[in-house]
C-alpha cells in the first residue's frame, strides 16, 4: 500500500508556492502605478483587507477543500479513507494558528513591497496611471499570492506527520467534510487520471523498497 504521502493533490498545492512570488512581484508592480492619493496606512489597509481577510476567514472558519483544482473538485462521496483522514488533519485548531501566522508574514512583506514599490516606477510606467485602478490590481494580485500560501501551508502538518501517527487519525465523516470545509468548483467524480495516480503511487513504493533495501545493507 501506498504511503498517503503519495498522494497528488498534497504535491500539485505544494507545486503551487512557484505562483507565489509571480504575483507578489504583480503586486509591486501595480503599487508602483501612478502617485499615491491616501496615506500609507490607508492605502496598505485596503490592499492587505482586500488580499489577506476574505482567505483567512475562510480558513479559520470552513478551510479550503484541498481535492479541489482549476475549476474541479472531487465529489465528498468519492474520497477514500486516506484522503478523509488528510481532512481531519486539515480541520484543526493548529492548522487555524497556522493560517494566522501566514497571514501576519504576508502582511510584513507587504509592507517591504510597499516601501520598494517607487523603485520600479519607471518599469510600471507603460501602465494606465491610475492609482485607484492600481490599488485595486494590486489587492487582488496580493489575494492570489495569499492563496497560493495559504493553500500549501495547510497541508504542512499532513507532510511531517509519520506513518504510524497517520494510521491512527480518525477519517472525517462525510458530512462533516460537507459542513465544515469550502467546496470550490464543479464537482466531479474524479480530477486526475489513474494512471497519473499510479505512477506516483508506484515511484513512493519504489523509494521506499531502496530505503529498506539501503537500511538492511
Amino acid at each position: 500500500m501506498s504511503s498517503f504521502r503519495s498522494e497528488p493533490i498534497l504535491w500539485i498545492h505544494v507545486a503551487g508556492l512557484a505562483a507565489l512570488p509571480i504575483f507578489l512581484l504583480l503586486c509591486l508592480l501595480f503599487l508602483a502605478v501612478g502617485e499615491p492619493l491616501l496615506p500609507v496606512w490607508m492605502e496598505l489597509f485596503l490592499v492587505a483587507a482586500i488580499g489577506v481577510v476574505p482567505l483567512l476567514w475562510m480558513q479559520i472558519r470552513r478551510p479550503f477543500y484541498i481535492f479541489a483544482i482549476l475549476g474541479v473538485a472531487l465529489n465528498p462521496e468519492n474520497l477514500t479513507e486516506q484522503q478523509r483522514k488528510i481532512l481531519c488533519l486539515i480541520n484543526t485548531n493548529f492548522n487555524r494558528v497556522l493560517a494566522l501566522l501566514a497571514s501576519v508574514l504576508s502582511v510584513a512583506i507587504l509592507w517591504q513591497i510597499y516601501q520598494a514599490a517607487p523603485l520600479v516606477a519607471n518599469i510600471a510606467s507603460f501602465l494606465p496611471q491610475w492609482r485607484s485602478v492600481g490599488l485595486v490590481l494590486a489587492a487582488l494580485a496580493f489575494l492570489a499570492s495569499n492563496l497560493f500560501l495559504q493553500i500549501p501551508v495547510s497541508i504542512v502538518r499532513v507532510l511531517v506527520m509519520n506513518d504510524t501517527e497517520f494510521a491512527a487519525v480518525e477519517p472525517l465523516s462525510l458530512e462533516k467534510i460537507k459542513q465544515n470545509f469550502t467546496i470550490l468548483g464543479v464537482r466531479v467524480n474524479r480530477i486526475l487520471p489513474q494512471l497519473f495516480q499510479s505512477a506516483i503511487g508506484i515511484h513512493q513504493d519504489s523509494q521506499e523498497a531502496l530505503k529498506s533495501d539501503s537500511e538492511q545493507h
